[in-house]
């Protein structure tokens, strides 16, 4: 298998990771790619980023009340 982050995977396809990642493990190498995209576009004075683990994405809300999301114009 492959290591990756202290975690050993089996050989083949890896849909998801504990770190948000989809990798193929083979016997020369593992090469990953993230389920996610960061947010880039958004109003940085009134808005925060946090990385929601569970949907291997990134919120943007707003600092005065994290219950209410910020707009994102653009993600990378």
């Amino acid at each position: 298998g492959c290591i990756l982050s202290g975690k050993l995977y089996p050989f083949g396809e890896i849909p998801r990771t504990e770190n948000c990642y989809t990798c193929t493990c083979t016997q020369d190498a593992i090469r990953c790619c993230s389920l996610f995209h960061t947010p880039i576009g958004f109003d940085k004075e009134n808005c925060e980023v946090i990385f929601n683990k569970k949907r291997c994405d990134y919120d943007v809300v707003q600092k005065s009340d994290p219950s209410k999301e910020c707009i994102v114009y653009s993600r990378v």
